[in-house]
């Protein structure tokens, strides 16, 4: 395995590369990852800057996303777009890297509220497939000449080149965490009240549901008294669905993770749709195992092996990613038309010899 400990070293080495690499952060999220010498960027590791007061965290691509947790935890600070771990759903051992939750666009249940990964990405390093170093963005958001290369970069898996050195806005920790839950509703009367929810003036920044629980979950963050005070209105908002509580010990840990489909032996899927048609993708996987997160807009579902689930959907606009399982198609939804194209194009440009991670995402 090639391990480069400089982004020097990661150029020359791809400058010289003979054939295919397969790119790799530290391996907790192989998705559709094909043939070719393995490199990973776990030697690329260290945070460079941290300015707590300025709100932004620069860190090598190989940098242990705990690592990165804990300087921003001992200023009382987070990642704003709360980064799943793979290790449950993929049944993978190892760190997660920061560069890894970039090249993966990884966002949690708070990516309702704050947006996704790439939206708190300012700045990007890497080397593309010709071995040069590119950099763009910045370490302060009012950054906009030229392209914008680092959303492009941002959930690329790695195609169009191999990430050096990431930055990142962050935001103040909180001070308490309360969950509205509602008890025994279906999906359809969920993804309601989930929506009614977020449609209210209380920053709700997680809304869930888990059917096998008979469970709805919406978070709210912040300052103590004003959590107390948004919990309870919202609690009143809400009756009219059913059973209301109030329950400081929600784990959203499981939630993020998706914890409920470890050691599963169906095909699992990734399924992001418009918040309303969470409930169409659970009426048309009926018998599938279910979980839904931002508000309806992201469905995880586990399904028979095999099972043809974009067929399934054909009628929901959206996208699957298959987790785990042998599937019926292509891990990645396949881009068609004008998407095609640029993609195509994309990938040319920057990867004019079709030598980092080949086949991914077509």
């Amino acid at each position: 395995m090639i391990k480069p400990e400089s982004e020097v070293s990661l150029s020359n080495f791809i400058r010289e590369a003979e054939g295919s690499l397969r790119i790799l952060g530290g391996g907790t999220r192989p998705l559709g990852l094909g043939t070719g010498e393995a490199l990973t960027t776990s030697g690329l590791s260290g945070i460079s800057l941290y300015e707590p007061g300025a709100l932004t965290i620069v860190a090598g691509a190989g940098t242990p996303l705990v690592e990165i947790e804990a300087a921003l935890e001992a200023k009382n600070q987070r990642l704003p777009f709360e980064p799943m771990r793979g290790h449950a759903v993929f049944g993978t051992t190892g760190e997660s890297t920061i560069g890894g939750v970039v090249a993966a666009n990884v966002s949690g249940p708070r990516r309702i509220q704050a947006g996704a990964c790439r939206d708190s990405l300012i700045g990007v390093r890497f080397v593309d497939g010709r071995g040069d170093i590119v950099k763009n963005g910045g370490r302060v958001m009012k950054n906009v000449t030229g392209y914008d290369l680092v959303k492009l970069m941002c959930g690329a898996f790695g195609t169009l080149g191999v990430l050096s050195e990431v930055a990142f806005k962050v935001l103040p920790g909180v001070e308490a965490v309360i969950t509205v839950e509602i008890a025994g509703l279906d999906d359809n009367a969920a993804v309601t009240a989930m929506s009614t929810a977020l449609g209210s003036p209380f920053e709700v920044s997680g809304a869930a549901h888990d059917p096998d629980m008979g469970v709805t979950m919406l978070r709210i963050e912040g300052f103590m008294d004003s959590v107390a005070y948004r919990a309870a209105e919202l609690s009143k908002l809400l009756a009219s669905f059913g059973d209301v509580s109030l329950n400081e010990a929600t784990n959203w840990v499981a939630v993020r993770d998706a914890w409920k489909f470890i050691d599963g032996d169906g095909d699992l899927w990734r399924i992001s749709v418009k918040p309303s048609d969470g409930m169409r993708v659970g009426l048309a996987l009926g018998g599938a195992k279910l979980l839904y997160d931002w508000g309806g807009g992201l469905v995880w579902a586990e399904v028979a092996k095999g099972t043809d689930v974009r067929g399934a959907l054909v009628e929901i606009a959206g996208h699957c990613t298959l987790i785990r399982g042998i599937g019926s198609g292509p891990v990645f939804e396949p881009p068609t038309g004008a998407l095609a194209a640029v993609t195509d194009g994309l990938r040319k440009q920057f990867d004019p010899r079709g030598i980092l991670n080949p086949g991914l995402m077509r």
